[in-house]
């Protein structure tokens, strides 16, 4: 008991140091890796007390009855009736689940829900940049649907069951091609076998132009703006929603780096021209000009598909922001 008791305790303390240098940036943790080893570690504390732990605790709290009565029955024999000694106190103490299973394998029905959930059904996440402004503020609390696109395997993100296509429109979360431990978040804009072109601040789908409709100014309140943009509606494919652009802006487009299929794309003056590849997806945040997306780093593969992002669920600062996604 002493060496299970000292083991639990390493256990929390790793899982302390692991949690505080994430916390503090020492390094990336990847949460989805976190919450398969809390469930397999608390599944095997939780199969050991089903199995050993809680017959053990059963077979001596018996044991201790028996005995208690065989030293009744003994002293009764001799006509002695009267007996000091309840034992029910340490029957119960015997019975006691100890603090490394109560804390472990009591735990593992809410981890094991939580892992399922978050793995297979919806995953929350917090919009951190302006990028996705008028549709996504900074500080809105998100929930991403992860079935709609299909079941994927938890950690390797590996689709196991074909749900939904990715739609023009959808607002999506994926993995970051550059860095998968990070999350980004953009409205697709091409699908595989679309030649995308943004021109002049101008939003071109298999050569034609996307047309907006001018909705007046919106007042961009990210840190990095804090002016009036002009603001516009756009539709793309069944999804109407609402961009910003930044006239003053200098438009020049130059990727950051060679990204997979890089000699798709054509940067030019005005902008650039994308061939989007099989298999990928050309992602650009609705905040046009303040927004580092697949213009600048290149194409997002099927497998960094996270899910579809479809309510914001609270923002503390605006309890308007709570409803759909438009």
């Amino acid at each position: 008991m002493k060496a299970m008791s000292a083991l639990t305790g390493l256990l929390y303390a790793a899982l302390i140091a692991y949690l505080g240098g994430w916390y503090t940036g020492y390094w990336n943790g990847n949460f989805s890796l976190l919450l398969l080893i809390l469930t397999t570690v608390t599944l095997a504390y939780w199969l050991a007390e089903r199995f050993h732990f809680e017959p053990a605790r059963r077979r001596a709290a018996v044991r201790l009855g028996e005995s208690d009565a065989a030293r009744r029955a003994s002293l009764a024999a001799q006509g002695i009736q009267r007996v000091d000694g309840d034992v029910e106190g340490a029957r119960e103490e015997l019975l006691r689940q100890p603090w490394w299973l109560d804390w472990t394998a009591g735990l593992f029905p809410v981890i094991l829900i939580v892992f399922l959930l978050r793995s297979f059904m919806f995953e929350p996440f917090k919009i951190p940049s302006g990028s996705m402004v008028p549709t996504l503020l900074i500080g809105d609390l998100i929930l991403v649907n992860k079935y709609h696109y299909g079941i994927r395997l938890p950690v390797i993100n590996k689709k196991i069951i074909s749900n939904n296509d990715v739609q023009r429109g959808d607002v999506v979360v994926f993995r970051f091609p550059q860095n998968p431990s990070v999350d980004y978040i953009k409205r697709a804009v091409g699908l595989p076998g679309d030649e995308v072109a943004y021109l002049n601040q101008k939003l071109y789908l298999n050569g034609k132009l996307v047309e907006t409709v001018s909705q007046g100014e919106y007042f961009d309140e990210d840190p990095g703006s804090m002016r009036f943009r002009p603001r516009f509606t756009e539709k793309l494919g069944a999804v109407e929603h609402q961009i910003l652009v930044a006239p003053e802006s200098p438009g020049v487009i130059r990727k950051q780096w060679d990204f997979p299929y890089s000699e798709n794309c054509t940067y030019t003056a005005e902008g650039v021209t994308c061939k989007v590849p099989a298999g990928h997806y050309f992602m650009m945040g609705d905040n046009r000009d303040n927004s580092q997306d697949s213009r600048f780093w290149g194409f997002v593969p099927d497998e960094n598909i996270v899910g579809r992002a479809f309510v914001v669920w609270m923002n503390f600062g605006n309890l308007k922001r709570i409803g759909s996604i438009r």
